[in-house]
């Protein structure tokens, strides 16, 4: 593995220690995120998503363990947290709700502004993420409030976007959108990593969606890391995400039930192209087709 650029060692966080309502939300998770891939996590509710996200940038800091980012604790100086939070973008689920200004412009610019950018540097990343998001320049001078929900959605990423972090993570940007807004806001995430060579993590309880953006995968459970590797190495173990209570790709359902009845296939796909091509290839080595 290269250099990781935002690494766990041993991170345990505890609520209301030493109380009677004491609960231990993250529990011993060492991990190593590369440099420039996209990483999806998945988990039930309550297995800790959030909370490990909240760490990447001292939004929370850990009962025990360390976070380093470029190999640096990011808590050896408190006085440069601001920048860690700079370098590190979370963008949290329904970020539409926190918009704000009067125009998409103002919106978008609002924390290149905080970075003490020049008005040049923060009319070009403005104008930059509008495209990643897929909007024209005529909504910089819309009103956000007068945009769909879809559309406020990608305004709240794009501000993020546009303090142009190290690490982009999203947590559960689908969440509550249509088919179609879904597609859209994948595409888009895939495009802005791919484009800019940026890490992107992406938190979502869709397995689905994550399989088709994501290099690695991180699967928690119970407040632990149960998996953390290539989306074929997680949905190999098909039958354990299942017992986890994980919404595994239909593909992978499709998979399991075919070799449930004795059908020698690989042990597992995930994709319509991947399913098409094992299933043909079992059918001719057995002669029916």
């Amino acid at each position: 593995m290269t250099d990781p650029i935002l690494e766990t060692r041993n991170l345990t966080y505890t609520y209301a220690p030493k109380t009677a309502n004491e609960v231990t939300a993250i529990r011993e998770i060492s991990v190593a995120i590369e440099r420039g891939t996209l990483v999806g996590i998945i988990g039930h509710t309550g297995s800790g998503k959030s909370t490990l996200i909240e760490h990447f940038n001292g939004l929370k800091k850990a009962t025990s363990g360390v976070v380093l980012l470029d190999g640096r604790d990011i808590w050896e100086n408190k006085k440069e947290i601001r920048q860690v939070r700079f370098r590190v973008g979370v963008c949290f689920q329904y970020p539409e709700y926190q918009l704000f200004e009067e125009t998409v412009y103002k919106d978008v610019a609002f924390g290149p502004k905080n970075m003490g950018l020049s008005e040049e540097e923060i009319d070009r990343r403005v104008r930059e993420v509008l495209s990643f998001v897929g909007l024209e320049e005529r909504y910089l001078e819309l009103s956000p409030f007068d945009l769909s929900g879809g559309e406020k959605r990608r305004v709240a990423i794009a501000g993020i976007m546009a303090m142009e972090p190290q690490v982009l993570v999203l947590d559960e940007p689908c969440a509550g959108l249509d088919p179609k807004g879904r597609a859209t806001v994948l595409a888009m995430i895939e495009n802005y990593q791919k484009t800019t060579g940026s890490t992107v993590v992406v938190v979502s309880h869709s397995m689905e969606d994550i399989a088709s953006i994501a290099d690695r995968i991180l699967v928690m459970n119970k407040a632990g890391l149960a998996f953390f590797g290539t989306v074929e190495e997680v949905f190999s173990h098909a039958e354990a995400l299942v017992a986890m209570g994980l919404d595994i790709p239909q593909m992978t359902q499709l998979c399991l039930k075919l070799r449930a009845r004795g059908f020698d296939l690989p042990e597992t796909f995930y994709t319509v192209e991947q399913a098409h091509g094992a299933i043909l290839a079992c059918l001719k080595k057995e002669g029916t087709a």
